[in-house]
């Protein structure tokens, strides 16, 4: 298998990782350039030495932008290291539930609808029917109905605190959203400035390539016509 020598720490790596220097935009360099002076645009090396500088571009910007790094801007340059889709990973922790917190999100959600309120509603209504008219007020449930008022209270002491968990999973799901936005728009934000940076740097290039040939042009064209004045003298 052929190789070459990376002139960035000069192992051996396989040519089909092989990156020219002259590729690289200019600050990204000159971070390169700084641990390794000796490194010019000549020079080459491999695409994973490539990607360990570019997120170390990017922890200096964060680090410039937002000060100590959490866990969260750690998470993005890893995402971006790796390549891996950070919504992937949210989703799937998002998955993982317990069989308690799945009970509590069902009857939060079946307590707090219409069919809920209209089901206990009957049933009340044919427990006090039941009761005063076709027992006659007497055995079971007589008025002013006790035990359904037991029922009603356990009931509703019962509902509170499952109603509240599943509340509090709601609310923690709503900040992992929040800090999944808050990490895909960071990430973004990074990945348009490569980008950007790497437009530029590509612009300047060209711009110095279209020069290049203006002044190619421009020799030939005096050569042309230095040998066109010979040929009259």
């Amino acid at each position: 298998m052929e190789t070459f020598i990376s002139g960035l720490s000069g192992k051996e790596f396989p040519v089909s990782e092989r990156v020219s220097g002259n590729v690289i935009h200019g600050e990204l360099l000159k971070i390169i350039q700084k641990e390794n002076p000796d490194f010019g645009a000549d020079d080459h090396l491999s695409v994973s030495e490539l990607n360990s500088c570019k997120l170390k571009y990017l922890s200096d910007h964060l680090m410039r932008e937002v000060g100590d790094l959490g866990e969260m801007e750690q998470t993005v340059l890893d995402s971006i290291g790796k390549r891996n889709s950070i919504t992937a990973k949210l989703d799937d922790d998002d998955l993982q539930s317990t069989l308690g917190q799945r009970v509590a999100d069902k009857v939060a959600a079946f307590g707090g609808s219409w069919k809920f309120i209209i089901f206990f509603s009957i049933t009340i209504v044919v427990w006090i029917l039941g009761n005063v008219y076709m027992l006659h007020n007497k055995g079971f449930d007589p008025y002013p109905f006790i035990l359904l008022n037991l029922i009603l209270s356990c009931l509703a002491a019962l509902q509170a605190p499952v109603i509240m968990m599943s509340q509090n999973r709601q609310e923690e799901k709503d900040r992992q959203r929040a800090k999944s936005d808050y990490m895909i728009n960071l990430k973004s934000e990074l990945e348009i400035r490569m980008l950007h940076e790497k437009l530029d740097h590509l612009i300047i290039r060209q711009q110095e390539d279209i020069i290049e040939i203006q002044r190619s042009q421009l020799e030939q064209m005096n050569n042309m016509i230095a040998r066109l004045e010979d040929k009259k003298g």
